[in-house]
């Protein structure tokens, strides 16, 4: 599927390392709060979704569920962490992707490593968030455009950005809670959640 055609649903794809924790956390919030299909279940009352949300690993521990700690950080924020199954990041995913998110600045390395053709629409998460926050609302469509439209918009608009550096480049980066205790899966979440949360507010309609 090409990326760009705007007839086919958006995909929006999310990396981590092992697929259990950072990425389907943000995968499941991102799919809620869009309204999007996730790993092949169909958002609700729609028969072709405008946007699929998946993730995988760039070592994923294949077949595993989000763990424990996340899913249950997941659900008490309004998503549903059941039925996830975690994937091997693979290049067909990133080439069908229209966007991609990375969990770290390395795991975005590795993605266009990978595939170098999908530098313009691999961010980390939270670069995406802090470059979507110069994104004046006005230069995103409006009107009758969708939830799907505005995020696609959005891609090229942050990746113009690019030269808008963080003045603490560790900021754009969600730290890595597997086999942490609780209150790294807190620090982990708290990183996430509010780049989650400013980027679908600014999209949704």
């Amino acid at each position: 599927m090409n990326p760009t055609d705007e007839a086919a649903p958006l995909r929006v794809l999310v990396v981590c390392t092992g697929n259990v924790c950072r990425s389907p956390a943000v995968e499941r919030l991102l799919s809620t709060r869009l309204g999007a299909a996730f790993q092949g279940r169909p958002a609700v009352g729609s028969l072709m979704p405008a946007i699929e949300i998946g993730s995988a690993g760039t070592g994923a521990l294949v077949g595993r569920s989000m763990t424990r700690a996340m899913a249950e950080l997941v659900e008490e924020h309004g998503a549903d962490p059941s039925g996830f199954a975690s994937r091997q990041l693979e290049a067909s995913m990133v080439r069908s992707a229209g966007l991609v998110l990375a969990m770290t600045r390395r795991h975005r390395s590795a993605i266009v490593e990978l595939v170098p053709g999908a530098v313009g629409h691999t961010f980390t998460l939270r670069e995406l968030a802090r470059l979507a926050a110069d994104v004046d609302p006005a230069a995103l469509p409006g009107a009758n455009a969708t939830t799907a439209d505005r995020l696609r918009a959005l891609v090229p608009l942050a990746e113009r950005r690019r030269g808008l550096p963080s003045s603490r480049p560790a900021d754009d980066d969600v730290v890595d809670p597997f086999r942490g205790d609780t209150a790294l899966y807190q620090r982990s979440f708290d990183q996430l959640l509010p780049a989650v949360e400013s980027l679908t507010s600014l999209v949704r309609r």
